[in-house]
């Protein structure tokens, strides 16, 4: 059996050049004009193979993966040593083109993604095998445009790649970015304060000497620096990790490769928080000096009624007060579960709106909302969002439910039986409307989306993804199921098998199946 620590490890190392490759792909796109349109397709083209690869690596990798147990180095290396060679071949070949038409400014960055190719195929195929390590110095701050800065951000990671890329996305963002190659360093930088002070740190997990760990524990030790918000960022993607980085004091987790919008929604509400931080200190510090009984009674009044009020905005009340009295996890934290996603969708919907008058389309959707938010409740589901005429809906989380996808199929039986009786009413009016819907079943990281002020309880992940495309095939009144979802419910209705299904962000086909209706045994 393989040491999970050392999976981890072979993880975090076979997604840093990954990271590199997609990280400085994205960075061309989002520069390349009309005029390299070509350039932008084939960056398009070597970015898909870089993803590819690491979706391979995630599915045989990860924990309880089909090579979790014991890891064939050669295998892995076997399975996707061909779109590896062709994102080193097609670094080569853009550099030549980029010289061709005049563009040398795109050289530096093709020659780090051929040198990241070039690493991830030493670390697939055994032979000597090459680790850069950091300077052990901080590093200067990278330019960010002329106006004052959203922020001042300390980036620390040991690889100069992971650096330059965090360092560039940010200075493109409107941060002041500073950086520093090891633990070490970033202690050094924060003790030594620049002018302006430092906001937030981007702190890697793994490094050499003193670690993400360890830093981000002296960090909360030391009575000045405690309430700098940190964000981890790494390829290490292990539960237990994340777990320690929270309680050590962490403000998130972030995986590597990051998304980049992510990335800036989590620094966001990073430095949001921060500044609120600031303000109320502040304001603790002048009640302080009237009534310190009194101010610790408000604080922890005002910080319950707030957490309260943030939890009745995505449960039921009774739900919230359960939570707040610490009778259940507070699921606003980000955390991972295995989940069933319902997403259904109004077919026609866009038509109707564009020529129907605005209080019949707020009438359609009031009687819509109403009716499916009753039954969503009735079947003790989590509405993740409305969106205009679409909702998601999951089930396990965030009261855990051992029947998860045969409540999302009642409820999505439920539904349809409704929505015939609705459209009756509505055809006499004119409206031609129906619903597809989609279910899956899998993982996602589900908690808290935003910033101080908007927060959004979200669910990420394939599956989530998985649930919209099969809406979005599904003709009105059909459910369609992945086929996780059909193993799960196959006792309970009658399922007719699709051809596999060419989806939108899938590189496979994928099974689905049509619900027909209850069998009769459990109708």
């Amino acid at each position: 059996m393989t040491d999970p620590g050392g999976l981890a490890h072979l993880r975090h190392e076979l997604r840093t050049p990954l990271n590199h490759i997609i990280g400085y792909a994205e960075l061309l796109i989002e520069d390349s004009g009309s005029d390299r349109s070509e350039l932008a397709a084939r960056l398009k083209g070597l970015l898909e193979d870089a993803r590819s690869v690491l979706a391979v690596i995630n599915e045989r990798l990860a924990p309880g993966g089909r090579d979790a147990e014991t890891v064939d180095v050669r295998a892995l290396g076997s399975a996707v040593i061909a779109p590896v060679d062709r994102i080193a071949a097609g670094a080569q070949a853009l550099a030549r083109s980029a010289e061709a038409l005049g563009a040398p400014e795109l050289l530096a960055d093709l020659a780090r993604i051929g040198e990241a190719a070039s690493r991830l195929t030493r670390l697939l195929v055994p032979g000597p095998a090459a680790v850069s390590a950091g300077t052990g110095a901080a590093e200067g701050a990278a330019a960010a445009p002329d106006s004052p800065p959203r922020g001042v951000v300390l980036v620390v990671d040991d690889d100069q790649g992971n650096r330059d890329l965090l360092a560039r996305r940010l200075a493109r963002e409107g941060f002041l970015v500073h950086t520093a190659a090891d633990g070490q360093a970033a202690l050094a930088a924060l003790e030594h304060q620049p002018s302006p002070p430092i906001d937030l740190v981007l702190l890697d997990v793994m490094m050499p000497g003193i670690d993400g760990y360890e830093v981000l524990r002296r960090l909360k030790d030391d009575a000045a620096l405690r309430e700098l918000p940190v964000l981890m960022i790494s390829a290490l993607d292990e539960v237990a990790s994340v777990v320690r980085c929270i309680e050590l004091g962490a403000e998130d987790y972030l995986p590597k490769p990051f998304d980049p919008v992510l990335l800036r929604a989590r620094i966001g509400a990073c430095l949001e928080k921060k500044r609120l931080r600031d303000q109320e200190a502040r304001h603790a510090r002048e009640l302080a000096e009237w009534n310190r009984t009194l101010e610790q009674r408000v604080a922890d009044q005002v910080e319950q009624v707030e957490r309260l009020g943030r939890l009745k905005r995505f449960f039921s009340p009774q739900l919230a007060e359960l939570i707040v009295s610490g009778g259940a996890a507070d699921p606003l934290q980000s955390h991972r579960v295995e989940v069933t996603v319902v997403f259904l969708d109004l077919r026609g919907f866009t038509a109707f709106a564009e020529t129907a008058d605005p209080e019949e389309v707020m009438g359609v959707l009031r009687e819509y909302h109403a009716e499916m938010g009753r039954l969503i409740l009735a079947h003790e589901g989590t509405l993740e969002r409305f969106t205009g005429d679409g909702m998601m809906i999951f089930f396990n989380d965030p009261v855990p439910v051992p029947d998860g996808p045969e409540r999302a199929i009642r409820m999505a039986l439920a539904m349809r039986e409704r929505l015939r009786q609705i459209d009756a009413g509505w055809r006499k009016r004119g409206y031609d409307l129906g619903v597809g819907m989609g279910v899956a079943r899998g993982y996602a990281t589900i908690g808290a989306i935003g910033f101080e002020g908007r927060w959004d309880y979200g669910a990420i992940g394939t599956v989530t993804n998985l649930a919209a495309r099969l809406c979005a095939e599904a003709r009105p009144t059909e459910i369609l199921v992945s086929q996780r979802v059909a193993g799960a419910v196959e006792d309970l209705v009658a399922l007719e098998p699709l051809p596999p299904l060419a989806l939108k962000g899938f590189t496979r086909s994928v099974p689905a199946f049509r619900v027909l209706g209850p069998k009769s045994s459990t109708a």
